[in-house]
């Protein structure tokens, strides 16, 4: 069951303004990486339905970060249907990310007051969405879909609408201030944010500092 009503996870977004997405099929790297982003002052924190057994390692995530990293809220995303949805509900999401929209998805987390964030590309997406009940909106992928200046355009006609990007994000000053000047609610950022090492692992104690400077970043851009 959901620690978090889907208000207070959309309240944290927009505090923090940066949302970790990540994936590994094992448990103690996406521990490891948790911590580290956690450690960086993130309070939220998506892991993606990417991989055969994802919802175990996710299950073993929501023990480890509810003993060891509180405040922490866990949400998943990449999915695309109302099974996948309860499953991961079952197992304690806090919110679910989508690169859709599924109406069953929505009517699964509203029964629950759990946050459901689609995937949308358009104005008539957005509203829809909204519509079903979401708080806050995915735009996917963020570059491709039009950027920063597509943000700004949809917020023309729908200065009500809370708009996260993911994908084509990067933790750099100047990109995170073309999305927050375009009026985001926060951004999502995968790969960029997770530095490796030369022999291919994960940098933990770099990752904690580029989470952190990103957070940093975007509380000096809101003032």
């Amino acid at each position: 069951m959901a620690q978090y009503s889907r208000i207070a996870v959309a309240t944290q977004m927009k505090e923090t303004g940066i949302v970790p997405v990540f994936y590994h099929r094992d448990v103690n790297t996406c521990k490891e990486i948790l911590k580290a982003c956690y450690e960086g002052g993130a309070r939220v924190f998506e892991f993606t339905n990417r991989g055969d057994f994802a919802h175990e390692v996710f299950a073993e995530l929501v023990k480890y970060a509810s003993k060891e990293l509180p405040g922490m809220m866990l949400g998943v995303g990449s999915v695309i249907d109302a099974g996948t949805t309860a499953l991961y509900l079952q197992l304690g999401a806090n919110f679910i990310v989508s690169p859709l929209i599924n109406a069953e998805m929505a009517k699964t987390c509203n029964r629950r007051k759990v946050a459901w964030m689609p995937g949308c590309g358009s104005v008539t997406e957005i509203s829809y969405a909204e519509e079903l009940g979401a708080e806050v909106v995915k735009i996917f992928p963020g570059a491709q879909v039009g950027g920063p200046s597509f943000v700004k355009a949809v917020k023309g006609p729908l200065p009500w609408s809370s708009i996260m990007p993911t994908g084509g994000v990067s933790p750099t000053a100047e990109n995170l201030k073309e999305w927050m000047t375009a009026g985001v609610h926060c951004v999502g950022i995968g790969s960029k944010l997770f530095i490796k090492n030369e022999d291919g692992s994960f940098d933990y104690k770099k990752v904690q500092q580029q989470v952190a400077s990103a957070i940093q970043i975007v509380k000096e851009l809101r003032g």
